[in-house]
């Protein structure tokens, strides 16, 4: 398979009146054409900011430190502003968190949609508009030859969310990138977009990128997952990898705090004790060592070397270390 994206070692960083905030310390991710990966972590992982990142979106306190981010072959990190204007919405689409902060209120949803079309792939407004019209009824909103005329606030959550997705797919971009897609919709349109997404995966041939901390979400829709904590990749692998043969501490907290509905008995939900670390100062050595019920005192002193368990399943703890004692698994899904 051909590589689309490679983030290599990534850092970014925002220069605040209280000091050097390290959001993202040394990040590398690949991605496939055609793929579907997952990043998954708390709130202050990093995994938002680190596609912040690949777009060139950070606010203008925010600063690319080192690494590379190729697309195609080409390094975002160095391209101008010009050059990279005819990459987003393009090449690249990205849905945001909140659709109706990232909606402009005073224009239509036609309006909003025709852009990128005139923009980038020149378009007259007759031709833009048949073509937002084809994508909103692909994304599922009814009578989009009337929705075109109304404006965000006369939409729902869900259909406002659908916008969003129409958006960033108007260009027919080669990676999408979902930042917490279902966040705030319900259970039945939570459901229906992911279906939607991989639809149109499906049909258009393109990748995606899923930001999210719900585990069950990535599940469904990821073949591989990058588990995110303090700024850096604590775990990554497939799919099986990650929910049945998981190897860091974090991921055995993140899979313990999520209901497993297949289990015939009961058990209660544990959560990660303690807070995650203060990124103005990282911590030198494992940034979940604070919270870790099986911390060593080198996990205190060094980070760990990200280590290979099998192929293409990789885990930055130093209980992989040869001299390390052995620790079973706390937590293995047993629904297989």
């Amino acid at each position: 398979m051909e590589k689309l994206l490679q983030i290599n070692n990534i850092h970014t960083s925002f220069h605040t009146h209280v000091g050097e905030v390290q959001a993202v310390r040394g990040v590398t991710i690949d991605l496939y054409k055609g793929e579907a990966i997952g990043i998954v972590g708390e709130s202050g992982s990093g995994k938002s900011i680190t596609m912040m990142t690949l777009m060139r979106l950070l606010d203008s306190n925010g600063d690319i430190k080192e690494g590379e981010i190729l697309f195609e072959g080409k390094d975002l990190a160095k391209l101008s502003e010009k050059d990279m204007e005819k990459i987003r919405g393009n090449d690249i689409g990205m849905i945001f968190q909140d659709p109706m902060t990232s909606l402009n209120p005073v224009l239509t949803i036609g309006d909003q949609l025709s852009e990128p079309l005139i923009k980038h792939k020149n378009m007259n407004k007759s031709e833009a508009r048949k073509k937002v019209v084809e994508m909103l009824g692909l994304v599922g909103i009814p009578s989009p030859e009337k929705r075109i005329k109304q404006y965000p606030h006369e939409f729902s959550g869900g259909m406002r969310q659908r916008v969003m997705i129409a958006m960033a797919l108007i260009c027919e971009p080669k990676l999408l990138i979902a930042d917490e897609p279902t966040t705030a919709l319900d259970v039945t349109i939570q459901a229906q977009i992911l279906e939607l997404m991989k639809d149109l995966k499906e049909k258009l041939n393109m990748s995606i990128i899923l930001i999210t901390h719900d585990l069950g979400v990535v599940a469904d829709v990821c073949t591989r997952i990058n588990v995110m904590y303090g700024g850096i990749v604590v775990e990554s692998g497939t799919a099986r990898d990650i929910f049945y043969n998981s190897n860091h501490p974090y991921t055995w907290g993140l899979l313990k705090s999520i209901p497993n509905p297949k289990l015939d008995i009961k058990e209660r939900l544990k959560p990660i004790e303690g807070t995650p670390p203060d990124l103005l100062k990282p911590p030198a050595g494992c940034p979940f060592a604070a919270r870790c019920e099986h911390t060593m005192k080198i996990c205190l002193e060094n980070r760990p070397e990200n280590y290979k368990i099998n192929e293409g399943h990789y885990s930055a703890c130093w209980l992989n270390h040869p001299d390390a004692p052995k620790v079973e698994h706390t937590y293995v899904r047993r629904d297989s």
